[in-house]
């Protein structure tokens, strides 16, 4: 896990050393245990000159020049986050034994070892424990077919100096990033973080208005390639872009993954088996480290999963090697500690918990905007980024967490509006008429809200967004933005996101590759690596999120319960006070008690703040919708921190519109 940046300027200008030492910095928190650089030159128009670059914190026996020569083009930059073969034999830019090919990497890839093998039996030698050197001769032995032998999580760019050719690559489902900005020079640069672009002279950041259309009203972002930073777009999870040299800048991404379901036709025990053989294997898979390996610990059905996994893969070992890392509430309706407790007492790990402070967060939240590089959606962000903290102050260096099963197996409350929907539009009445009454009699979905949802799903769009305006919902035009100032035009990115022939799966697949959980990943991945804390993910392990998707739909959803298939592989593993547990909260913060009451006017001035940081993008009829939240009048959301956290970014960044 660690920090890269490339820098692509055909002009060879002077500055481009600095630049990408610039880059290199401000990524220092993604690898703070090591630097290095690579600078390529033209040495013919179909091949390039390498030169391995040191900084002061580049490990002592590292070959490397204190600068590059004149007339480079090319550069890369990596900051190490120490994981596997803590050596400085893992350093990189890291080329391969001929030199041809020199590769700086950020993530993992999990099944390494048998890879290995497979090159070994091929004929490769290999020289260190790192899983870097694993990439370098797969793309050797396959070229840009190495990546469908990857299980793991990663983005890279290789240089192929033979040939002066250059191959950037995003893991299937985007846990680990890379942004791409055109420079004013013809050149290309990419970065793990936007903030890496900052460092170019040439760089000055602009509003995508559209993009921050669909973050103020519908709390999205990173849901295609564009960013709220105009110019700036991320390669996609599942994407790869190939090129020489000269026509870098001009590439387009292509897929080289389609998430494809796996059909499964057993019973619902039979589908719990083999979920619980996936995730066995996927945890086997993600703790192999030359470091202490810890878990987030929400309470709730995921996290809980994989404590409770780790617990059978550790065996009798686990009590003194498991660390569990979570966030408890002093307000009562939002703290989950009694089911921390039980998962705590059924495994033996050892507890660590935090509860995460308003006063801190208001003292804290430049330096949170500054990392997470665009707006966000809660304070959950605050509360996950604290137990990152404590991770790392406890010495541990990779956590496992539970992103990725809510998307692959249903597990949101919203998926029962859908589920409703499809059933009627199918004539399946009589599961239809059993699913309402369990929802309607547990609380989960009440008639009048399901009459709601129903007409949200069945009506045309036009009539249901009117709908949604008489009930006082999220509309696409709403009054509290002036979409002319902002540039945007009002749409619905959810159009089209669910197929009443088959809703639950359309619905998992489109919060997997674009509504929901690409989000939650930059979330994860700014709040764990700000400090220096490798995030790894078993429910997006693909073999087991292949198998979710073709799951069966009561299997995941029916009768009120959600992520069926779960609850079934878990039993006997799982304590039953999380098995059987219906609610959801997972790293909530008291955000309603902190605005409503505790640090009320401490918001409303932020609040104040970030409408005048808009220059009229929102109007006077944002302030009377937030006091309306925050008295009480409207039911409390999100809404308040995404006008307050949209002018923090605006000013952090210094984002000109």
């Amino acid at each position: 896990m660690c920090g890269i940046a490339a820098l692509y300027e055909p002009s060879a200008p002077a500055w481009l050393e600095t630049t990408m030492r610039g880059m290199s910095a401000l990524a220092r928190h993604r690898g703070p245990d090591g630097e290095g650089f690579a600078f390529f030159r033209p040495q013919s128009p179909a091949a390039l000159e390498a030169t391995a670059v040191a900084s002061s914190e580049t490990p002592a026996g590292v070959a490397a020049l204190p600068s590059p020569p004149p007339g480079c083009t090319l550069a890369l930059g990596h900051r190490r986050l120490s994981i596997l073969d803590l050596s400085a034999a893992g350093h990189q830019p890291m080329p391969d034994a001929s030199g041809e090919l020199w590769l700086t990497f950020n993530g993992e890839i999990y099944n390494y070892l048998e890879i290995r093998a497979e090159l070994a039996a091929l004929g490769h030698a290999f020289h260190t424990g790192t899983d870097t050197e694993v990439i370098l001769a797969a793309y050797r032995q396959w070229d840009e077919a190495c990546l469908a032998r990857f299980n793991g999580m990663f983005a890279f760019v290789l240089v192929d100096r033979r040939r002066a050719r250059v191959f950037v690559a995003r893991d299937r489902f985007g846990v680990k990033p890379l942004y791409l900005w055109p420079t004013p020079g013809g050149g290309l640069a990419l970065a793990s973080e936007i903030k890496q672009f900052t460092a170019h002279p040439a760089w000055s950041a602009r509003l995508n208005g559209q993009a921050a259309y669909d973050f103020l009203n519908w709390g999205l972002t990173d849901h295609g390639a564009e960013t709220l930073f105009a110019g700036v777009t991320q390669l996609r999870g599942g994407e790869c872009l190939a090129s020489s040299l000269a026509e870098l800048p001009h590439a387009r991404p292509q897929r080289w993954y389609h998430l494809t379901p796996t059909p499964f036709a057993g019973d619902l025990a039979a589908a719990g088996i083999r979920f619980r053989d996936l995730l066995d294997d996927s945890v086997r898979l993600r703790l192999r480290a030359d470091v202490p390996v810890g878990t987030c610990l929400s309470g709730g059905l995921d996290s809980s999963a994989i404590v409770c996994t780790m617990r059978a893969q550790l065996g009798d070992d686990a009590g003194a090697r498991q660390n569990t890392f979570s966030a408890y509430s002093d307000v009562a309706r939002f703290d989950e500690r009694r089911y921390i407790e039980d998962v705590v007492k059924h495994t033996g790990a050892t507890p660590h918990h935090l509860i995460p402070d308003p006063k801190r967060l208001l003292t804290e939240i430049d330096d949170l905007v500054w990392q997470q590089d665009e707006p966000f959606g809660s304070t959950s962000i605050y509360a996950q980024w604290c137990v990152y903290r404590q991770a790392r102050e406890s010495g541990v260096k990779v956590l496992l967490d539970g992103q990725g099963a809510d998307e692959a197996l249903g597990g949101y409350h919203g998926f029962f509006g859908p589920r409703l929907a499809g059933l009627l539009a199918q004539g399946r009445l009589t599961t239809f008429a059993r699913e309402s009454v369990a929802l309607n009699r547990d609380g989960l979905l009440r008639y009048g809200m399901q009459a709601r949802v129903l007409a949200n799903e069945l009506l045309p769009a036009s009539l249901a967004d009117r709908l949604r305006q008489l009930t006082g919902r999220t509309t696409q035009a709403p009054p509290f933005i002036d979409l002319q100032k902002l540039g945007a035009s009002p749409r619905s990115p959810h159009l089209g996101s669910v197929n009443l022939r088959d809703p639950l799966r359309s619905l998992c697949r489109a919060q997997l590759v674009s509504l929901n959980l690409p989000m939650l990943l930059h979330w994860a991945d700014r709040d764990s690596m700000s400090h220096g804390v490798e995030s790894r993910l078993p429910f997006l392990d693909y073999r087991l999120v292949e198998f979710c998707l073709g799951l069966p739909e009561g299997h995941k959803l029916s009768g009120g319960w959600t992520k069926r298939v779960l609850r079934e592989g878990m039993n006997g593993r799982l304590p039953e006070s999380v098995r059987l547990r219906r609610d959801k909260l997972g790293f909530a913060t008291a955000e309603e008690v902190w605005m409503r009451t505790l640090h009320r006017d401490a918001f409303i001035r932020l609040l104040d703040e970030s409408i005048a940081a808009s220059r009229g993008i929102l109007n006077a009829a944002t302030r009377a919708k937030a006091l309306r939240i925050l008295d009480g009048d409207e039911p409390f959301n999100f809404y308040v921190w995404r006008v307050i956290n949209f002018g923090l970014w605006l000013r952090r960044f210094n984002v000109r519109h």
